[in-house]
């Protein structure tokens, strides 16, 4: 509570809700107290590291350690650079990351780094289908028969709608993300999802509880390419500016990261077995039908020469 073991730590994590000042605050706090070795970690899922390294003097020593939820079920740690992080510092965060037996993935400090980034439009977009009047288990059970452990909708109420709405009024800065004013009335009505008991779904016994589809109701037959084709743009975005080092990172990083269909072999693999340009076409129709948000990345151009 008093922070007394400051002094002895070789590494500090700092966990605390999605506010670049509070976070500048205990930052500023700490710096004194630890160690001139110790590294500043911070959990951040969105905010960029070089906002949050204003307020320090040594500003070379803070790297992003991003855990996911469920963090015991979850091996990746997005070890997370920012232009002025040593190249130190993220090779002792990856040590310690392999010590805890996790996964590191190494990601530039942009904003949602790269899972996150990847994930925001992809659950945004169950929301805004939502709020058109599809039905939850329909959303869902596309997403699942793709080969998702769990429906948008359902991982959005899991992970708290509160932190999904501020990821996606962060990313919304530099993103084509419109957060829905469905989410914000959630939010402001304390509606949060599985730790309030109730979100999209209402929870009992820490299970959703889901309402069976009509019988005469027929399933949209683009659901789950709108899903999946906002994420798999995205990703192409995320290859074009370098976000990690590699397709195969990327594709890594998804799939232990948020569970992406592992059969798949990750989103870039997915791109490579259906075609390159053969997504980029649907994406412009998807654009037609639905609008700006579809439009292909310019990295899809990089994907087809």
């Amino acid at each position: 509570v008093h922070g007394n073991g400051l002094k002895r730590a070789d590494i500090v994590i700092e966990a605390i809700f999605e506010d670049a000042e509070v976070k500048r605050g205990l930052f500023k706090d700490i710096e004194p107290k630890i160690k001139e070795t110790a590294l500043i970690a911070t959990n951040t899922s969105s905010i960029p590291l070089e906002e949050l390294a204003t307020c320090l003097k040594h500003p070379e020593r803070l790297v992003g350690l991003h855990f996911f939820n469920p963090v015991s079920r979850m091996p990746l740690v997005e070890i997370v650079h920012g232009k002025q992080t040593s190249q130190e510092v993220i090779n002792h965060a990856s040590t310690f990351t392999r010590k805890i037996r996790r996964l590191p993935l190494p990601v530039k400090s942009s904003p949602g780094f790269l899972v996150n980034r990847i994930l925001m439009p992809y659950l945004i977009e169950a929301v805004v289908m939502a709020d058109e009047g599809i039905p939850l288990k329909a959303i869902d059970d596309a997403a699942v028969e793709y080969g998702m452990p769990m429906g948008p909708i359902e991982l959005a109420d899991t992970v708290g709608l509160d932190i999904c709405l501020k990821v996606a009024e962060i990313l919304s800065a530099s993103m084509d993300i419109s957060v829905p004013d469905k989410l914000k009335d959630m939010v402001d009505n304390n509606n949060l999802g599985k730790k309030t008991g109730k979100g999209f779904y209402t929870f009992k016994n820490g299970k959703p509880v889901k309402t069976a589809l009509p019988k005469d109701y027929t399933m949209p037959v683009d659901i789950q390419d709108r899903l999946i084709m906002r994420l798999v743009n995205e990703t192409a975005a995320c290859l074009r500016d370098g976000s990690t080092e590699n397709a195969d990172m990327i594709d890594a990083g998804v799939i232990f990261g948020t569970g992406f269909a592992p059969f798949r072999g990750g989103p870039m693999h997915y791109i490579e077995m259906r075609g390159a340009e053969q997504l980029s076409k649907l994406l412009e129709r998807l654009t037609q039908r639905y609008g700006e948000r579809f439009t292909p990345d310019k990295g899809w151009q990089q994907l087809m020469d």
